[in-house]
């Protein structure tokens, strides 16, 4: 069938039409849907939760497959570990709730991530200091072009910051391998995975690396997230966006030397991640930036995209829709806070979600 727009199937609420829509609520639908627009020659665009993506507002030319298939199964992972195998369209944030709920320790730093849990390894999804490279054990996917099913260890899956061997195979929103279903290794534990992010740490009065209760851990982090507008809310227009939209830079030791004293870095294997929060706004772009009354120097920052779109009143990181934005007002407010952050760092940032039919 046809859709009319697929705004409504993403957390930004931007995006045109399909020319072809349809949803599989299994393993055998998904593989069923996929190869009839492989076989008919169809582009093709998976959407989950669509909390990653940015459509262009003149839509998708071929078959949109959206995952729509639930459920999960556990079986004992020895050593005090549980095996949570959870198929691709369960959504992310029920399944870390029941996680927690149960005792299965590991998932609960990444409380409130949007989405669907078949993304989440393409992303390598992380947050306060944890990723799910922590604890997927394997990924069962459907390759495209070998017309197989083929599982993934960990190790296979080359987990990357934000990145995988999954998401390098896609190209413009259409993915070489399709997940099928994940499987976490958790352990059997109401003590959260050792805290590793500072904010996180602080607010539940803890040494960094230290644990604390899972649900506690859960709690705060739904706190802090909903704190930065990164909590889907119907109500708040500052989450309609795709969560963070650039990834913090890791560039050379010598690029980093560059950046004032207090600018926040952390050691990246040889090189440093930067915070991509702190460029923005230290390169002039504050909270609402697009918004009426705002701007940058001599910049109007409603004249960017006449306040259809902003950055977040919560978040610098985060590109909201304030009710009738199109992609293209999305795209002008992020390529005018990347090139003022370059011109002001010479760092260009990059972003995080997905650009389907579109570019900065």
């Amino acid at each position: 069938m046809s859709a009319a727009s697929l705004a409504p199937l993403t957390t930004v609420a931007v995006g045109g039409p399909a020319r072809c829509y349809v949803e599989a609520k299994s393993e055998a639908g998904i593989i069923d849907a996929v190869r009839s627009a492989d076989d008919a020659g169809e582009p093709l665009l998976i959407i989950g939760g669509g909390s990653n993506l940015v459509i262009a507002d003149d839509g998708w030319p071929g078959t949109v497959l959206r995952i729509a298939g639930t459920g999960y199964s556990v079986d004992d992972g020895g050593s005090g570990t549980v095996r949570l195998r959870a198929e691709a369209g369960q959504p992310w944030d029920e399944l870390v709730d029941l996680a927690v709920r149960h005792g299965w320790s590991g998932l609960e730093a990444l409380s409130g991530i949007p989405g669907l849990t078949g993304a989440t390894p393409v992303q390598n999804v992380g947050a306060y200091g944890s990723d799910v490279s922590h604890t997927i054990a394997s990924v069962r996917t459907w390759d495209r072009e070998g017309q197989a099913v083929k599982t993934f260890a960990n190790a296979e899956l080359d987990f990357g910051y934000r990145d995988s061997v999954l998401k390098r195979s896609t190209v413009n929103g259409s993915p070489r391998y399709v997940v099928l279903s994940v499987e976490f290794r958790l352990e059997q534990d109401r003590l959260s995975a050792p805290v590793r992010y500072a904010e996180l740490a602080r607010s539940l009065g803890v040494e960094a690396g230290q644990r604390a209760g899972a649900a506690e851990v859960r709690r705060e982090v739904l706190r802090l997230r909903a704190s930065k507008g990164m909590v889907l809310d119907a109500a708040d227009r500052d989450t309609f966006s795709t969560g963070s939209f650039f990834t913090n830079p890791i560039v050379d030791p010598a690029v980093a030397d560059t950046l004032p004293e207090n600018a926040p870095r952390w050691p990246a294997g040889g090189q440093v991640k930067l915070s991509a929060a702190w460029l923005i706004d230290h390169a002039g772009f504050g909270k609402g930036f697009g918004l009426a009354g705002t701007a940058n120097g001599r910049l109007d920052g409603f004249a960017v995209a006449r306040g259809r779109a902003s950055l977040s009143t919560k978040h610098t990181l985060a590109i909201s829709n304030r009710g009738n934005a199109t992609a293209a007002d999305i795209l002008a407010i992020a390529r005018t806070v990347r090139d003022g952050v370059e011109d002001a760092f010479g760092i260009r940032l990059q972003p995080e979600p997905l650009l389907i039919n579109c570019s900065l």
